[in-house]
């Protein structure tokens, strides 16, 4: 006699979705909570919205969410759900994984005062300042920072100016200081600052009966390079333009450009950036 097969039911036991759902309903809270304050979620989310210049509010009606509940996630007291990071990945065009991928790594150097080396003033027999790199150890840096102390003159000094590609920040920290830049002089005192143009040939020197300190920051920047005009002489006619051989034959020295006849910027320039 002929048995008759009935399909067995699935054992719920079995169902990989129903087991995937409870392993997610047992997931320990704590767990979840130290993983998030790991990765800074809410770090991040602060660092996005002010990133945009957005405030609690103005990000809460692009996401639903209440101003006061995205201060509180920004700070670390409530955990968010996958849900609301993606409203919030979604106002700022970023990926969900965003919040959960480990950070790149800064830059962050540390210069002790006593690993620093104090340097003269280069070129000259009788240096008017000494100076320190205050950030020799970063590679492929964009400024230099130098922590310099201007001397008193005594006797006669050959102030020599000097030029550089970008742009000087000077603060003088105690003292006086005279700067001349280009034809303009100018008295700088304790509190005071100076930005200005280093392509223009400059120098400074203490102005007082005491020392000098002053904070200098160089800024690098590459020249610009400037388009070359084919003009016509002077009185010439429309057609004409200038002769070849003006234009094919080097500048004499007479006419080379101010800064390849002054003395390169060898005095602050010993720590550059290779």
């Amino acid at each position: 006699m002929a048995t008759k097969k009935t399909a067995s039911k699935p054992d719920a036991r079995q169902d990989p979705a129903r087991t995937g759902l409870r392993n997610r309903e047992q997931v320990d809270p704590s767990s979840a909570e130290a993983f998030i304050a790991e990765r800074r979620i809410g770090e991040r989310i602060k660092r996005l919205r002010l990133k945009k210049s957005m405030g609690l509010v103005e990000l809460g009606k692009h996401t639903g969410l209440s101003a006061s509940f995205l201060s509180q996630l920004e700070t670390g007291r409530v955990v968010p759900t996958l849900r609301n990071l993606a409203r919030i990945a979604m106002v700022f065009s970023k990926d969900l994984s965003y919040f959960f991928e480990p950070e790149a790594h800064t830059l962050f150097r540390v210069h002790k005062k006593t690993d620093r080396v104090r340097l003269p003033q280069s070129g000259v027999e009788n240096p008017t300042y000494y100076f320190e790199s205050l950030a020799y150890m970063v590679p492929d840096r964009s400024l230099d920072p130098y922590y310099a102390e201007f001397i008193p003159l005594k006797g006669v000094n050959d102030i020599r100016p000097h030029v550089h590609p970008g742009y000087e920040f000077l603060y003088v920290l105690e003292g006086i200081l005279e700067i001349k830049h280009g034809d303009k002089t100018s008295l700088v005192e304790t509190g005071d600052s100076v930005y200005f143009d280093a392509s223009t040939p400059h120098s400074y020197y203490c102005a007082g009966k005491e020392s000098a300190i002053a904070l200098i920051v160089t800024m690098h920047q590459q020249p610009v390079a400037q388009p070359t005009l084919n003009l016509r002489p002077l009185g010439s006619p429309l057609g004409a333009r200038s002769s070849p051989s003006s234009a094919e034959n080097p500048a004499s020295p007479g006419d080379k450009p101010l800064g390849s006849l002054t003395r390169p910027h060898a005095d602050l320039s010993a720590l550059r950036r290779s």
